[in-house]
């Protein structure tokens, strides 16, 4: 078992693959660095080898599949997950493997956002969508995360053995936010530098396309996390809707004594009906989650039990 696994994953990187390699071990030189090459068109595999990593490979395409892979198949005391892309220092892994080694931090985040990002991201649309995530994820899980999407973290043995991937492309960050800020894991913030991509090495994250996923997945994640909040919410908007439309009805009925709308009626009566079975549908989904909290935690111990035997 590894004390600190430095784990890099790549998807055409030769540009920048070997001086991340080469400061992971001027900077943690006790490390054990792994690369995964997802696919790679170009020599990133190859170059990463010769600089003296352990390089491994994942076939289906995504950040979230190979970080799937990685913590399936790496033991260590403390993960230190950088990008292969030379935007994040490394001289910053050392205070973040500390917190996990010696303070039992879960998830160590590198905040970029409170010192350089947005004067080095030349991406006016990534600065905004860092800041609409940033923004939606403190506001509907009630937390103060400085930086949702950066690819710079360190984790914990239980919380890379315990963490239930579900996303396949660069929405895992939001996914794993959300995932340590609900089952009140020990999250530290550490803030980094960035510095934007050398000349010749490109971005495969899309604005618009993956931006999209991200939304798409703080919805889904709220619904699974916070199913109350989620249906009490579809079950207002559904109550409002169906008062709307039955308001001139009953107010037509009061000066006429006569319902001259019968299919609005009907349906303002269904709607209202899925109001109360949104809502209800909420309070049984809650009621599932406070076991699958009671769950999680009872999986965490045995983590940390497997955890002593592999040391």
């Amino acid at each position: 078992m590894d004390k600190i696994a430095i784990i890099i994953p790549c998807y055409n990187e030769a540009v920048t693959i070997a001086k991340v390699v080469a400061d992971a071990k001027e900077n943690i030189p006790e490390a054990v660095i792994y690369v995964y090459d997802n696919n790679s068109t170009d020599d990133t595999a190859k170059i990463a080898k010769e600089a003296g990593a352990v390089v491994k490979h994942e076939y289906l395409q995504g950040k979230g599949n190979v970080i799937r892979r990685m913590f399936r198949e790496i033991d260590a005391h403390c993960y230190i997950m950088i990008d292969g892309d030379d935007t994040y220092p490394l001289e910053y892994a050392r205070e973040m493997a500390d917190l996990v080694l010696n303070e039992n931090a879960d998830m160590v985040v590198g905040d970029r956002l409170s010192s350089t990002y947005y004067t080095e991201n030349k991406r006016p649309f990534h600065n905004f969508g860092n800041d609409l995530v940033r923004f939606s994820i403190n506001h509907l899980f009630d937390c103060k995360i400085k930086d949702i999407m950066t690819g710079y973290r360190a984790f914990s043995f239980e919380f890379a053995k315990t963490f239930p991937i579900l996303s396949k492309g660069f929405e895992i960050e939001t996914e794993m936010t959300i995932h340590a800020v609900y089952n009140n894991m020990d999250i530290r913030n550490v803030i980094v530098q960035y510095r934007d991509r050398p000349e010749g090495s490109e971005s495969k994250l899309s604005t618009v396309s993956d931006g999209i996923k991200v939304l798409k997945t703080i919805a889904r994640l709220y619904k699974n996390y916070k199913p109350m909040g989620f249906f009490s919410l579809l079950a207002g908007v559904l109550t409002v809707i169906s008062i709307a439309f039955f308001i001139p009805v009953f107010i037509e009925f009061l000066e006429t004594g006569l319902v001259a709308k019968f299919p609005t009626l009907i349906t303002c009566g269904f709607v209202f009906i899925a109001a109360i079975q949104s809502f209800f549908a909420g309070l049984i989904l809650s009621t599932i989650g406070q076991k699958n909290r009671r769950d999680f935690e009872r999986s965490l111990v045995e983590t940390h039990y497997i955890k002593k035997n592999l040391e």
